[in-house]
């Protein structure tokens, strides 16, 4: 990349704190940062060794000479030697903070450019104070994304990698983290690169046998190549479906929590969330509109939703409720069906059916998507002395779904409800190598790529002509490409970093 433009931008998150860093990149930072620095040694940062930290001072020179044009030559009290001070700073020269400055030279720098970051406190004025002082000697502000968007054209990182920065700064989880940590580390981009090499065999043959179709040589067996591509489909089709997976992971997993009216759903919610976030009254249909709040669980982020309670109601405000309940249990990753176990008459008879509960399981399973789990809850045991001949009648009304008696008020077997939520995201048991998709972009490349290979399969099947099914595996090629950025648009590029925050 041919960038002259010397970038700068305060990386740590706005406000006050106890350190901030600004950061430059571009050809010439070391001597532009030389400008308003001055190191305890007094010696030039051009000199200075690579990835060390220098001690110093922030000055302004130009505040120095335009406070001695007014008062006629130097200030009063300066040595002979026209230094005072540590590090020999000039009496003229007004000093912002005393900083550490580390120095990175291309291409061992972050960016593949020169780098400086200066590590000042964490004043807002003294922050901005620097800003100005480093745009007043040539540097420019930083658009979003800006020293990521440097470090893929510079070639530090692929634009899978350079993606997954900004979703590891968004990470709220262990789970998040790690998945994000193995694809900045590469572990998608060499999945990528190792299907992009298979492809470009199975191209490499079918061309040959082209380029000499007149003399009837075979170059490559079909059995072979057939086996090949049912190889990439495979592999493309477990990336793809691992983005479900993937996405709750980044965005948090959906539970629905849903039932009749007044049986707990409220108190469950203040129960996981350890916080009074929703009202909880005797009178039922408290909770009209829709509730949610995040919170972590064994390492993975769960958004619980609190959903009015489903019944018969002529109040047009509870009506949009309960509409809005159904919307949610269709979105819903897990949907928590809660009852009040008193409810639940014993023994069940078939002249004696719990008519609510089996209402409500019937209009809740009809709005489950496939893929979801449904647990049910039998809540308000510390209300009664026997729940398990209860737990045995709801058992035969249902298709096998988990049921877990609980009561939300005192917290019985809340536990076992976590341990349940968390092993059916089954994101732990994955280990440090897995490769998940979480990327929308990645995801439509994938299907797209998928759709290419299917093609190319039926072709080799099919005995179609050798160019027919290099040009379905070239378009497989271009879509994989536009994962890890060997083939992309400025507009992709824009969009992708403009999500960015400012600094990183």
């Amino acid at each position: 990349m041919k960038e002259q433009a010397i970038i700068c931008a305060i990386s740590t998150p706005a406000g006050s704190g106890g350190i901030a860093v600004v950061r430059l990149s571009g050809e010439g930072s070391i001597d532009l940062a030389d400008k308003v620095f001055k190191a305890i040694s007094a010696k030039s940062l051009r000199d200075g060794m690579t990835s060390r930290l220098y001690y110093g001072e922030i000055v302004d020179r130009k505040d120095s000479e335009e406070r001695e044009c007014v008062s006629g030559g130097s200030t009063s009290g300066s040595s002979e030697s026209g230094e005072i001070g540590r590090g020999g700073s000039n009496s003229g020269e007004m000093v912002v903070d005393e900083v550490l400055l580390a120095i990175f030279r291309a291409p061992h720098s972050y960016t593949g450019e020169e780098v400086v970051e200066i590590s000042c406190h964490g004043s807002v004025y003294i922050q901005q104070r620097i800003l100005q002082l480093l745009l007043s000697v040539g540097a420019r502000l930083a658009k979003p994304g800006e020293f990521t968007q440097r470090a893929f054209l510079n070639g530090k990182m692929d634009l899978s990698q350079a993606e997954a920065v900004g979703d590891l700064i968004a990470s709220c989880s262990a789970a998040a983290h790690r998945m994000t940590m193995n694809q900045m580390k590469g572990g998608f981009s060499a999945e990528i690169r190792s299907l992009r090499a298979e492809m470009l065999r199975i191209i490499t043959l079918l061309e040959l046998e082209l380029d000499f179709s007149e003399e009837h040589e075979e170059f490559a067996d079909r059995s072979e190549l057939l086996k090949l591509a049912t190889h990439i489909k495979k592999t493309l089709t477990h990336l793809s479906n691992s983005f479900s997976v993937g996405n709750v992971i980044k965005n948090g997993v959906p539970v629905a929590i849903v039932g009749n009216t007044n049986v707990g759903k409220s108190t469950l919610l203040n129960t996981l969330l350890h916080e009074e976030k929703a009202i909880v009254s005797e009178i039922a249909g408290t909770t009209r509109d829709v509730i949610e709040d995040t919170i972590n669980l064994n390492g993975i982020t769960f958004r619980f939703i609190d959903t009015a309670g489903i019944r018969e109601t002529s109040d047009e405000i509870e009506t949009k409720g309960i509409e809005r309940t159904f919307a949610k249990i269709e979105q819903a990753s897990i949907i928590l069906l809660i009852t009040e176990i008193a409810s639940c008459p014993a023994p069940l008879t078939s002249e004696h059916q719990p008519d609510d509960f089996a209402q409500y399981y019937k209009q809740v399973k009809s709005h489950q998507r496939e893929g979801t789990q449904l647990i049910i809850l039998l809540n308000k045991v510390d209300e009664v002395t026997d729940y398990f001949t209860p737990l045995e009648t709801i058992r035969l009304l249902t298709n096998g779904e988990t049921i877990i008696p609980i009561s939300a008020k005192t917290g019985h077997n809340i536990p076992l409800l976590i341990d349940e939520l968390t092993n059916s995201v089954n994101v732990n048991s994955s280990t440090v190598s897995d490769v998940i998709v979480s990327n929308i972009r990645h995801y439509e490349a994938l299907l797209h790529a998928g759709d290419a290979i299917e093609r190319a399969i039926e072709g080799l099947g099919n005995k179609i002509s050798d160019e027919f099914i290099a040009q379905d595996i070239r378009e497989c090629m271009h879509y994989l490409g536009e994962i890890t950025g060997e083939i992309t648009t400025d507009e992709v590029l824009g969009e992708i970093f403009r999500g960015f925050c400012i600094g990183k």
